[in-house]
């Protein structure tokens, strides 16, 4: 079907790149299978809860790498 598309905008005189852009794009969006509500939320309160994990151990290791770093500075600064 593509192909098809493909060969009538050849025939036709140069069609405007921006214009099969969208076209093929709306096209595309039409045939994709979107998620439910439900399934939707529940797959958004996943990435939520993998981003606060995330951030956690982030926060986590930068606590003890700021802990590490000051208690190296105290060394230095008692030499």
């Amino acid at each position: 079907m593509l192909y098809e598309l493909a060969n009538l905008n050849m025939s036709e005189k140069k069609a405007n790149p921006v214009v099969s852009y969208v076209q093929e794009s709306v096209m595309e969006l039409k045939r994709a299978t979107w998620p439910t509500g439900k399934q939707a939320f529940k797959l958004t309160l996943i990435v939520l809860g993998f981003c606060l994990v995330a951030a956690l151990m982030i926060g986590v290791v930068d606590w003890i790498l700021n802990a590490g770093y000051t208690q190296l500075l105290d060394l230095v600064r008692q030499q």
